[in-house]
């Protein structure tokens, strides 16, 4: 599903915003995915700046994550991805390798201040994989599964995510201030 915004003339390109759930049960429609739709919501209310969101769910797994992931940032364009899911200990949690085959370059940054703030709420925390990587211009970013967690890891990070893409090249995103103030260097 792509959900579309428009721009005007001042934003010459709107972002391209992937969001991706991993989540056997979801894709094979056994249960509704409240995750992806939590990430919709979230992107909604903070980004004043136009953009477009790519959503796709798909099974866990190591070839359909990385596969998706490749695909939303080379042949869609996407300069965000968000994933949601399968950053858990299980055997088909493999949303981290995925990504990391996907985007090596790897910003442990982003994994660890989430991991720290969701420790202020579930002492399971410690067993989330979530990190962020890059490929090209694209950033990605792995979030928890559970809708709650979404916005407490969100709102850690995402001050930091309008200057990162800058720096790589991506579209330029703001945020609004009364809801999140992105951070860029002055000077």
């Amino acid at each position: 599903m792509t959900i579309g915004y428009d721009v005007d003339e001042t934003h010459p390109r709107a972002a391209r915003i992937g969001v991706v759930t991993a989540s056997d049960r979801a894709s094979a429609g056994i249960y509704k995915d409240e995750s992806g739709p939590a990430i919709e919501t979230y992107l909604q209310a903070l980004l004043t700046t136009p953009f477009t969101i790519l959503r796709r769910i798909i099974p866990d797994g190591f070839e359909s994550v990385r596969d998706t992931l490749i695909d939303l940032a080379d042949v869609e364009g996407c300069d965000l991805i968000l994933t949601t899911g399968g950053t858990g200990p299980g055997p088909r949690d493999l949303t981290p390798e995925a990504t990391e085959a996907a985007a090596p370059r790897v910003l442990p940054g982003f994994g660890e201040l989430m991991r720290q703030v969701s420790l202020k709420s579930v002492p399971t925390a410690i067993l989330s994989r979530q990190m962020a990587a890059q490929r090209g211009a694209c950033l990605i970013i792995n979030l928890p599964g559970k809708p709650a967690s979404i916005a407490v890891c969100l709102d850690a990070i995402f001050a930091a995510v309008p200057y990162c893409l800058d720096l790589i090249g991506a579209a330029r995103i703001e945020t609004d201030p009364a809801v999140l103030a992105s951070f860029r260097p002055k000077g």
